[in-house]
């Protein structure tokens, strides 16, 4: 598998994800699969976060939901900064 990931529509997708992305297999298949806009809310709800420790957290649970069937973050109102 490629060490080439797809971002977002609105944000590119930062290091840190990436790593976790790319650390394991099965969470590299959805993200591959997932649509962009999903992609681009998932990266926007991690890096909006102002502290280091929730980003982190962030990162974890979007590798938990996507491994149980999420395609998106829940309860969300989605990336503020997407032209409507």
């Amino acid at each position: 598998m490629s060490a080439t990931l797809a971002s977002g529509t609105v944000h590119k997708l930062p290091a840190d994800m990436r790593a976790a992305i790319l650390a394991d297999k099965r969470i590299h298949e959805i993200w591959e699969d997932i649509t962009p806009l999903a992609r681009n809310e998932w990266i926007c709800w991690t890096i909006t976060c102002a502290k280091p420790e929730t980003r982190a957290k962030h990162i974890h649970v979007m590798r938990d939901k996507m491994l149980k069937g999420m395609r998106r973050p829940c309860c969300w109102a989605g990336c503020p900064h997407r032209e409507k």
